[in-house]
């Protein structure tokens, strides 16, 4: 068997265990256009459990959207197990951009599109018995922490969260995720200009994979202009994001 069908399969039954063990009877995704959910979303859907799937458009490009609702064809013409919706928070958004006035940025702005997807698909979990499952990569949710704390990052599972960008590609194509989503340039659709991920954080995803590998290991190699200045993004946003990606402080009273 192909090692990536193999690494798709047990991905899957680790979904399907999970669910299990907790009563759990629906997997909710966020599915963006981008890779990341449309693996994501194909992994529950081949547990057999109910899996519903959510194209949240907030002001989102028609090209985003529309690659969304494709990949969503895709997995309803594949199994039944699987319903759709399509929410779209756009009025929402504005009612709350309108409401802060003068108090607010691009980046609160862009980090509240993603709360407020992420409060759309916990209330569909709630009504359905089920869980959020996240769609973060290695990189995004423990390199450089590319992602909103309480947005995207507030999921009950995450399924492809230790796959490095490439290894989700790998994954993508043994699971036949349509060509079109393959070849976007990835980007979390959060800005009004259309940003990639390459725009956003400096440096591609093979490049990063580079950088986390290489900070784990002794190595007295000379580094590149580029590879010193793409390991000087890593370590930059790594520290910056830490918040993120460890547990939340708590005061400990030891006085008990």
């Amino acid at each position: 068997m192909d090692e990536w069908v193999k690494l798709g399969n047990e991905i899957s039954d680790w979904i399907l265990d999970y669910a299990n063990s907790n009563n759990i009877s629906t997997l909710v995704v966020g599915v963006s256009g981008g890779v990341d959910s449309a693996v994501t979303s194909i992994l529950c859907a081949k547990t057999g459990l109910h899996t519903v799937v959510l194209n949240i458009p907030i002001n989102q490009s028609e090209s985003q959207y529309e690659l969304s609702n494709k990949h969503i064809q895709y997995l309803h013409s594949n199994w039944d197990n699987v319903t759709s919706h399509v929410i779209n928070l756009s009025e929402t958004f504005l009612a709350f951009d309108i409401e802060v006035g003068e108090y607010k940025s691009d980046l609160t702005l862009a980090n509240t599109k993603a709360r407020l997807r992420m409060t759309a698909l916990y209330h569909f979990a709630g009504l359905l018995n089920g869980i959020v499952v996240g769609t973060g990569n290695k990189v995004e949710d423990f390199g450089v922490g590319f992602f909103t704390k309480y947005g995207d990052g507030g999921v009950d599972i995450s399924p492809i969260a230790d796959l490095y960008k490439s290894e989700v590609y790998s994954l993508a194509e043994s699971l036949g995720v349509i060509q079109e989503i393959q070849d976007a340039s990835p980007t979390d659709g959060l800005w009004n200009d259309g940003r990639t991920d390459e725009d956003q954080i400096g440096a591609t995803y093979e490049e990063l994979e580079w950088a986390m590998e290489e900070i784990s290991k002794p190595s007295n190699a000379k580094l590149t202009n580029r590879q010193s200045e793409v390991m000087e993004i890593y370590l930059k946003l790594n520290i910056m994001n830490s918040h993120k990606m460890h547990p939340i402080p708590i005061f400990k009273n030891t006085k008990r």
